[in-house]
């Protein structure tokens, strides 16, 4: 399971022109579930992504975490962050999950992320063409893969 976390100070989500999930100060989480990921993945980055330290304390050091800062998460599937690029122009989404898969994933993480961190989580729609729009605040822009915990 890949994640690209963004933190914003503002984020919002459109589907034919309504917007169907916003936050406030908080992180975009792009997820993208790959072909072999299991709950354990996306216990792993729930765990990583609700205590890591981010956001800025007092003296202007990112220190505290969303937990800290009482944060908002805004959810979006992106399939498009198993794309490979290695041959040719047109990127290959192979190790993607298919949506048989993907989407019970894609629902065990937001809902275990409002579970966990007791957080405000908007999210988009799995499969949806969407338009977010967010602030990037820093920018601070974090790729996470649960493959890679060593």
């Amino acid at each position: 399971m890949r994640i690209l976390i963004q933190r914003s100070k503002e984020a919002s989500v459109q589907i034919d022109n309504n917007v169907v999930g916003a936050i406030e100060q908080g992180l975009v989480v792009l997820l993208g579930v790959g072909i072999d990921d299991e709950q354990e993945d996306a216990d792993w980055l729930i765990q990583k992504i609700v205590g890591l330290r981010i956001f800025n304390d007092e003296e202007g050091k990112m220190n505290l975490s969303a937990q800290d800062v009482k944060a908002s998460f805004l959810v979006i599937s992106q399939f498009t962050l198993h794309a490979s690029t290695k041959k040719g122009n047109r990127p290959s989404y192979i190790h993607a999950a298919r949506p048989e898969k993907a989407i019970p994933l894609y629902e065990y993480f937001v809902n275990r992320l409002r579970e966990v961190s007791k957080l405000k989580v908007e999210t988009g729609k799995f499969g949806a063409n969407m338009q977010v729009s967010l602030t990037n605040d820093g920018p601070v822009t974090i790729w996470i893969d649960s493959r890679n915990r060593t």
